[in-house]
């Protein structure tokens, strides 16, 4: 046994999870690079189980404060009250060891978005539903001081976001560096409802009610054109991975923007798209050559498009995000 897994078994049994003198299964599971997750079978039930790294598991050094566990317990709690059946069944957490415990989502009956994507399956209706979800979540906790003091969190956001994609992007490309400080310190000034910081297909699973949104590590009071950016930049993205339903992704890219837009209640629609629009070509560019490439983009062909594609509209922003889907179509056609 691990000291990661005598760990999980410590925190649970303190939660008072696990039986006297039960012994549960453990599985790894696969997942993204900040944490270690696991299927952990009890008496019980089944559970799944995360627990937070210091260091992330990528090429470059990218270290993250661990109490960012305590935030997506936070998130999943906030907004579960809001979208309940979206967002994974928070069981406990223990702030100590840095753990959340959850409910086990089988596979069978949640699959994976960015499995789906890989394959071709590009459902706008599903897009859609991700954007009503996004938003009603911005909505319900826009200017809100109690949920802005609860989510406070802008040293993480700044570690875990903003420096890693934003910063790293800048000194890799010194003619665009300025306008991509601009875009960060921007983005960290605008402070209007709950984000969660990483809306990317692989955290989103297809269950039969709808998007579940996994990973709110990254939760913080900012921003909201960070979600939706964030989000619509892996469907230009996945263009490239599979270009046999790229029309189907920017069909995607069109319902999910449309119906978030329907949802913004807080701000005039045009901000937000503005924002959105200006975030697009740095998170681009980003998935390039910033600390947390796209690892399905491997070919320099089509690298050098991305940066060309990306670092033109830096120069020369646009102020919707339907231009630069737009724009892309034609890229890639």
């Amino acid at each position: 046994m691990t000291s990661s897994e005598a760990d999980v078994l410590a925190g649970l049994a303190g939660l008072g999870i696990m039986r006297p003198g039960e012994q549960p299964l453990l599985e790894p599971l696969g997942g993204g690079v900040s944490s270690e997750i696991w299927k952990v079978s009890t008496r019980g039930g089944d559970l799944c189980v995360k627990r937070a790294l210091a260091r992330l598991k990528v090429a470059a050094v990218w270290e993250a404060p661990l109490e960012r566990s305590h935030y997506e317990a936070e998130w999943m709690r906030v907004a579960g009250s809001i979208r309940p059946d979206n967002v994974p069944g928070l069981i406990a957490e223990d702030v100590g060891r840095h753990l959340v415990v959850m409910r086990f989502l089988p596979p069978e009956k949640f699959g994976l978005w960015k499995t789906m994507l890989r394959d071709g399956h590009a459902d706008a209706g599903f897009a859609a539903k991700v954007g009503r979800v996004l938003s009603a979540i911005h909505a319900a906790t826009a200017d809100d001081p109690a949920i802005a003091s609860r989510f406070a969190t802008d040293v993480a956001f700044h570690a875990i976001r903003l420096e890693p994609y934003l910063k790293a992007t800048a000194r890799v490309h010194p003619a665009v560096a300025g306008r991509l400080f601009e875009l960060s310190a921007a983005t960290a000034a605008t402070r209007r409802c709950l984000v969660h910081g990483d809306v990317s297909p692989k955290n989103m699973l297809v269950g039969p009610d709808g998007p579940v949104i996994l990973d709110a590590e990254c939760a913080w009071f900012g921003d909201p054109a960070f979600d939706l950016g964030f989000v619509l930049n892996h469907l230009l993205l996945k263009c490239l991975w599979t270009p046999s339903a790229s029309a189907g992704f920017l069909a995607c890219f069109a319902a999910l923007s449309e119906t978030y837009a329907a949802g913004v209640t807080w701000e005039p629609v045009a901000g937000i798209e503005a924002r959105v629009a200006a975030l697009l070509p740095g998170l681009m560019l980003a998935r390039i050559d910033g600390k947390s490439p796209a690892e399905y983009i491997t070919a320099e062909a089509e690298k050098e498009k991305v940066r060309r594609f990306a670092i033109r509209l830096l120069h020369k922003p646009v102020v919707r995000p339907s231009d630069i889907a737009a724009l892309w179509r034609e890229e890639i056609s």
